[in-house]
């Protein structure tokens, strides 16, 4: 009992609670609840900067495609015939067609530099396209195909909107993962707090007898619970950005312009710091309402 009083006044607490079995584990497992719910938010994010991406680089874009000629003889007029139409239609902002060498470059993650840079290997015709918002794709792809039939659209808006579903769908699934986090942070303080009263109980009615009031001992719980929050909470948000710094250096030397570069805004590195501060927050307020109606209970 001497060694527990020591204990409890180096602490600062009347209560020992610094010697509970059941609170050593609770900064640790703050910690990992921090690290998770960190790289969950991160990830939604990320994939909400690509979909801004994707938006910005892809929306109203459209790619006409034209085949090499089964022939090489004579010139390959139909290249020429598609830019006049479409430069010529209502509603297209710009087109122009890649150099043979763009054209190479963009197979030449799947061929390598030598296939696709040869003069052995044909690649069609490529022209980006830029239509006005509101641009009948469909009217668009029956008149070139009637000017060049062998020309073929890819319209960037459907691919693009089954990306931006994907993209939400993502964003649903680490939001969840946060919110499931935090529930699992809540009822780790709330299993904390009740075993805590439970190994306590003589003291609490010692106090009690002395004059302590049910808020008292609940300022006790709250301090204790915020301390090892707070330091579970700094660890895992530590683990969690150096986790993103290495990721972010991993991914440097990718050249996929569509996949994320692992890099966040200051207003989303200052998104995931405020994260424990919630989780602080989160676990200070449990703490109270769980002491508070324990002993209520209690006779």
């Amino acid at each position: 009992m001497r060694l527990k009083r020591r204990d409890a006044a180096r602490s600062g607490y009347d209560l020992p609670l610094a010697t509970d079995p059941t609170g050593r584990f609770l900064a640790w497992i703050m910690a990992l609840m921090v690290y998770l719910g960190a790289l969950a938010l991160a990830g939604a994010l990320l994939v909400s900067d690509m979909t801004g991406r994707w938006d910005n680089g892809l929306s109203g874009g459209l790619t006409v495609q034209i085949m090499p000629p089964a022939s090489t003889a004579g010139t390959d007029t139909r290249p020429a015939a598609a830019l006049a139409f479409l430069r010529a239609y209502p509603g297209v902002q710009s087109a122009e067609a890649l150099a043979p060498e763009q054209a190479a470059r963009l197979v030449e993650p799947w061929l390598g530099a030598e296939t696709a840079g040869s003069s052995l290997l044909p690649l069609p015709t490529l022209i980006d396209v830029r239509t006005a918002p509101g641009t009948d794709t469909a009217d668009l792809t029956r008149r070139l195909k009637a000017v060049v039939p062998a020309a073929t659209v890819d319209d960037h808006g459907t691919w693009l909107a089954d990306m931006r579903r994907l993209a939400r769908s993502l964003q649903g699934a680490a939001l969840a993962v946060v919110g499931l986090v935090s529930l699992a942070g809540v009822m780790t303080v709330v299993f904390a707090v009740r075993s805590g009263l439970a190994i306590h109980r003589h003291v609490v009615q010692m106090l009690h007898l002395m004059g302590a009031t049910d808020r008292y001992v609940s300022q006790q719980f709250e301090a204790h619970v915020l301390r090892l929050a707070a330091r579970g909470g700094a660890t895992g948000l530590g683990a969690a950005v150096l986790t993103l710094v290495l990721f972010g250096w991993a991914s440097g030397g990718l050249r996929a312009t569509l996949m994320p570069d692992f890099t966040l805004a200051v207003w989303e590195w200052a998104a995931l710091a405020v994260l424990p501060l919630v989780l602080c927050l989160l676990a200070v307020v449990t703490a109270r309402r769980t002491v508070l109606r324990t002993l209520e209970d209690l006779p």
